[in-house]
């Protein structure tokens, strides 16, 4: 019987072929690890949210059992929570213009009454360097920074800049400036299609119209918060502390606006009631932003950054308002809240002390954009591993409104212990060791005991500002 021919090859061609497909399974597979990597270095969207005079402890997270805010907390429990977080100075425009800029207000040298900020600085902002490099940039709500003509034009794609009152009727209905803010902010998050973006979103929000006798307006979704709760008062508040205060910062604007929210006990509980729907009233429309990040299919990519611009007075000393460097004034929340990064990464509270300058290069770092060395912070993505050993122990810390007898002009330092406090226009000096003196009312610097700790921090100070002002650019 003849058999067909069967062809074989020899053993060294079988080798080869089963090398082949081993390596072409392997190549696959390595074909599927680098997709996965092209899909993890995809730019992340950027979602920066600030809010006006929404101070540190105005956020369940922060320990406060009385204001309603789900949706901020779960972002700061899902996220990096900082819990030391501060403006370097605590009046919106110039905060504002750090926020831009990454610079102190000693530098940028913009607050009320200046001219407008340098190009120079506006050209190193974070929307200008991220548009530069293929982000999709906007911006809701307010801006509250003096610019040249046209340049809030070329810094963003798309600018919905927002205005008073809290309360106006559209197509029938009542409708609070803080949903028409998230309704624009949705919008334009629908808009952007497969261009990652950033989005500048600032509410006016909880920030009071100063000309309403009512002071705080809220949507009426949030009426019913608060009613049957009666708010503790700060111990500062008592009127024997503001009688003992130095002649020299009484009857200053943060009195006078006492006067407006504070100086009755009905009108105190009225007003920070007031304050909270507000901030309770942004909550709900941050809500609604994150569902449509999950509707959109992009949740998982977007970091949220959310911030206040300046801490707030509610009554503290005396006073309302912020501009003075206590600690209700300059203390803010702080988050970041980043998907991309493993569970077990994420859910943390730092307690190191940051600053509104270390969000300008935190949004560049985040969008792999060289970071400026013009800068004066540091980008928080280094807290991503775990708190940095090298961190800052201090921060700077002025307020440099001029032409204003209501205002102060001071600056100083506060470090892990002590606060350090000084003014243009007086001798006065404060020194806090806020660890043990948490609400500031023990000045050291009365005691001999402190003078070289104050001689510390005035030089130190007189160091700081030098260096601030050497980066000054000197406009032409």
């Amino acid at each position: 019987m003849t058999y067909p021919k069967i062809s074989c090859l020899p053993f060294p061609s079988i080798a080869w072929l089963l090398m082949f497909i081993l390596f072409s399974q392997w190549s696959i597979q390595q074909k599927g690890i680098v997709d996965e990597k092209i899909g993890d270095d995809k730019k992340p969207n950027i979602i920066f949210i600030l809010t006006d005079d929404q101070r540190w402890d105005a956020l369940g997270f922060a320990g406060n059992d009385i204001i309603h805010t789900p949706t901020m907390d779960k972002l700061a429990s899902e996220g990096l929570y900082f819990a030391n977080a501060f403006v370097t100075t605590p009046i919106c425009a110039a905060s504002r213009a750090s926020l831009f800029s990454g610079l102190y207000e000693r530098t940028h040298d913009f607050t009320f009454g200046k001219p407008p900020l340098q190009d120079s600085y506006m050209a190193n902002s974070y929307p200008n360097l991220l548009k530069k490099d293929g982000y999709r940039t906007g911006f809701v709500g307010k801006f509250g920074v003096k610019v040249s003509e046209g340049m809030e034009d070329s810094l963003f794609h798309r600018m919905d800049k927002t205005f008073w009152p809290y309360l106006k009727e559209v197509e029938g209905k009542e409708v609070h400036l803080a949903d028409t803010n998230g309704d624009l902010a949705i919008d334009f998050i629908r808009s952007s299609g497969d261009q990652p973006f950033c989005l500048s979103l600032s509410f006016w929000s909880p920030h009071a119209d100063d000309g309403a006798e009512e002071q705080y307006f809220w949507a009426d979704y949030t009426d019913h918060l608060y009613r049957d709760t009666e708010i503790p008062v700060p111990e500062t508040a008592d009127p024997s502390f503001y009688a003992n205060i130095p002649e020299f910062l009484k009857n200053r604007m943060t009195r006078e606006r006492w006067h407006w929210r504070f100086d009755t006990p009905e009108k105190y509980q009225e007003m920070v009631k007031g304050y909270y729907r507000m901030i309770s009233t942004v909550d709900s429309v941050l809500s609604r932003i994150r569902v449509s990040l999950e509707e959109e299919g992009i949740a998982d990519n977007t970091v949220i950054i959310f911030m206040g611009d300046n801490g707030y007075f509610l009554g503290e000393r005396g006073y309302a308002g912020k501009w003075l460097l206590y600690e209700p004034s300059i203390r803010v929340p702080l988050v970041i809240y980043d998907p991309r990064q493993p569970e077990n990464r994420r859910k943390k509270t730092y307690s190191q002390m940051v600053s509104n300058v270390d969000v300008t290069p935190t949004i560049l770092s985040l969008a792999g954009v060289k970071i400026p060395d013009s800068y004066a912070g540091r980008s928080l993505t280094d807290f991503y591993e775990e708190a940095p050993r090298d961190w800052r122990v201090g921060i700077f810390l002025e307020h440099r409104l001029e032409n204003n007898e209501k205002l102060l002009k001071t600056e100083g330092y506060r470090d892990d212990e002590y606060k350090f406090i000084r003014y243009d226009d007086s001798d006065l000096i404060e020194l806090y060791h806020h660890k043990t003196d948490f609400n500031e009312v023990n000045n050291l610097a009365l005691n001999n005991k402190y003078i070289e700790k104050v001689k510390y921090y005035s030089d130190k100070c007189d160091s700081i500002i030098h260096d601030l002002l050497q980066q000054r650019v000197i406009n032409q």
